[in-house]
This record gives structure tokens, sequence and C-alpha cells, in this order.
């Protein structure tokens, strides 16, 4: 039973070591690239330029968008993105855009 029990334990540490080190593969450089081209690339937000900063896996995104809900799809868009770990959307509503 003792072994069975220490058996459990290890595979369960390794399980954890091993989704730890998926999240610290994932590097500021990737998350960036693939924030911009998931931005870029969206028809509702391409149009205009946002700037992109990442910083330990939180990505921080300013600049100028048409609506509410386009600062929401960029929250939506980033944290499905592998590393994100945090948003910080510093976006900004201009209807005259």
């Amino acid at each position: 039973m003792r072994l069975h029990e220490a058996s459990r334990r290890s595979v369960l540490a390794l399980f954890t070591l091993s989704l730890r080190a998926q999240d610290a593969e994932v590097s500021d450089d990737t998350i960036y690239d693939q924030v911009n081209r998931q931005l870029v690339t969206d028809r509702d937000l391409g149009a205009h330029p946002l700037t992109i900063q990442v910083k330990q896996g939180v990505v921080t995104v300013d600049g100028f968008v048409e609506s509410e809900k386009a600062r929401k799809k960029i929250d939506k868009l980033v944290r499905k993105i592998k590393g994100v770990k945090d948003v910080v959307n510093r976006t900004q509503v201009r209807a005259d855009l």
C-alpha cells in the first residue's frame, strides 16, 4: 500500500512539473509575436495601430479602438494565447476612428 501511495505521489509531482515546464517554455518574444499576429489579422482590430508589450507573460496593450466591443475582443483574443498570464488592456475607445 505504501509503494502504491509513493508511486501516485511521484506521478502527480511529475505531472505538476511538466505543466510548469510547458508554461516556462513560452518566451515573451514568442507571446509578443502571437499577440501581434492575432491583433493585426483580426478584421475588427487590425486597421488601428496598437502597442504591445510583454513582460514575464503579462501582456500590455495600448492604443485606440472604435468601440467597447473591440476592447473586450482584445482581452478575449490575448488571454487565449499560450503563456499569457495576465492582460493589461489600456486601449481607449475613440468613436472618430
